[in-house]
C-alpha cells in the first residue's frame, strides 16, 4: 500500500514539473523554454510523462531487488569518478592546450567508473564496510544457508539435528515449499495427510528454535518450472546449500554445481562403521529374499543380512561381517554366522 502512494504521487510530482517546464514563459508561471517545446507543449508533456512513468514500470516488473548490487553500483561509481576527475587534475598540466584533451578526459570519466563498479560487484563478500544505512558483510566459510525443500521438512531429522547445536547457518524455506506442504497436509489421502502436517509441526518447530534463523524466502513466481527446477535456481541466487533426501533432486542439483545437504548421507556418516571381518551381535528378526538368509536390525536401524540363519529366527547370534553395502539410500551389511569352535 505504501508503495502504491509513493508511486501516485511520484506520477503528480512528475506532472506538475512537467507542466511547469512545458508552460510558455509569457505566462509568468513556467521558465524560458526550447522553441520545440513552446510550439507543442502537450505533445512534449505526454512524452515527458512516459518518460519518468516508464522508471516506474520498471521498477514493478523488476521485484526483486538486491541492496547489496544496488549498493556496490553506488560505491563503485562514486569511487570511480572520483578517482577519474583526480587523474584528470593531475594530467591537466601535461594535456591542457593539446587536441587529444577532450578524449583522455572523456576516456577516464568512462573506464575508471566501470572499473571500480565491475570490482566492487565482484569482490563485494570478501571485505566488510558501511556505507549511510548500508552494511557489506563478509561472507564467512561455512556460513552459507541452507535451503530445505519439501522431503527435508516432512523426514524431521533437521530438527532433530538443531538440538545437537552443530548447525549455526540460516535456514531457508521457500514459500512455494510451504505451499506443497500444505497441499500436502490438505490430501485425501490419509498417510499423505499425515506426513504433511508432520512437515508443518517440523517448521513449526524450527521458527521456534532459539538457536537457528528461519527465513521464510518468497521467490520468483514461475510456473513454468518445477518445484525441483524452482529450488536449484533459489540455491544459485543466495549462495546456499540445498538440504533434501530426495535421491532424484539430489542428483539434478549436484550436476548443476550446487552443494547439497543429503539427511540420509549425514545419518550414515554418523552411523558405527563396521569393516569386513569385525565381530557382532546381532538377532534373527526375519526370512531374507534369498534361501536361507536371516535379517536383523542393529540398534540404529542398520539391517544386516546373514547368510544360512533363516532357521534361527528369534535367536541372538555372533555374527562377523563379510562385506559392507554404503548408498544414499542407507547402509546394509552381509555377514555370516560365527560357529563356535568344537573342543578337540
Amino acid at each position: 500500500m505504501l508503495l502504491i502512494i509513493l508511486r501516485i504521487l511520484y506520477a503528480f510530482v512528475c506532472a506538475g514539473a512537467i507542466a511547469t517546464f512545458v508552460t510558455p514563459a509569457s505566462s509568468g508561471i513556467g521558465v524560458q523554454s526550447p522553441l520545440i517545446v513552446r510550439e507543442h507543449p502537450f505533445a512534449t508533456f505526454v512524452v515527458l510523462m512516459l518518460v519518468t512513468q516508464s522508471i516506474t514500470l520498471l521498477d514493478v516488473f523488476i521485484r526483486r531487488k538486491r541492496i547489496e548490487v544496488i549498493s556496490s553500483v553506488y560505491f563503485g561509481l562514486l569511487v570511480g569518478v572520483l578517482l577519474s576527475y583526480l587523474l584528470i587534475q593531475a594530467l591537466e598540466p601535461i594535456i591542457k592546450g593539446q587536441p587529444f584533451e577532450s578524449g583522455v578526459v572523456m576516456l577516464t570519466t568512462l573506464i575508471l567508473p566501470y572499473l571500480c563498479i565491475s570490482l566492487v560487484l565482484q569482490t563485494r563478500d570478501d571485505f566488510r564496510f558501511v556505507i549511510p544505512y548500508v552494511e557489506f558483510s563478509r561472507e564467512l566459510k561455512g556460513g552459507k544457508p541452507l535451503v530445505l525443500d519439501s522431503s527435508a521438512l516432512i523426514d524431521g531429522r533437521i530438527a532433530d539435528m538443531l538440538e545437537t547445536h552443530i548447525l549455526d547457518s540460516q535456514l531457508v524455506v521457500p514459500k512455494f515449499v510451504l505451499h506443497e506442504v500444505q497441499e500436502i497436509a490438505d490430501s485425501s489421502d490419509k498417510t499423505r495427510k499425515t506426513r504433511g502436517r508432520r512437515g508443518l509441526e517440523v517448521l513449526s518447530k524450527l521458527q521456534t528454535s532459539p538457536s537457528v534463523e528461519v527465513k521464510m524466502y518468497d521467490s520468483d513466481d514461475n510456473s513454468r518450472m518445477t518445484v525441483d527446477q524452482r529450488l536449484v535456481e533459489v540455491s544459485r541466487q543466495l549462495g546456499g546449500r540445498l538440504v533434501t533426501n530426495d535421491i532424484n533432486l539430489n542428483k539434478v542439483a549436484t550436476l548443476q554445481g550446487i552443494p547439497v545437504v543429503n539427511l540420509n548421507d549425514v545419518a550414515n556418516a554418523l552411523k558405527p562403521r563396521y569393516l569386513p571381518g569385525e565381530r557382532l551381535k546381532l538377532k534373527i528378526i526375519r526370512e531374507g529374499e534369498s534361501a536361507g538368509q536371516g535379517v536383523g536390525y542393529l540398534d540404529d536401524g542398520t539391517m544386516v543380512v546373514c547368510e544360512q540363519t533363516s532357521h534361527h529366527i528369534g535367536k541372538e547370534l555372533d555374527i562377523i561381517v563379510t562385506s559392507v553395502l554404503q548408498s544414499s539410500a542407507g547402509r546394509m551389511i552381509f555377514g555370516r554366522q560365527v560357529h563356535a569352535t568344537r573342543p578337540e
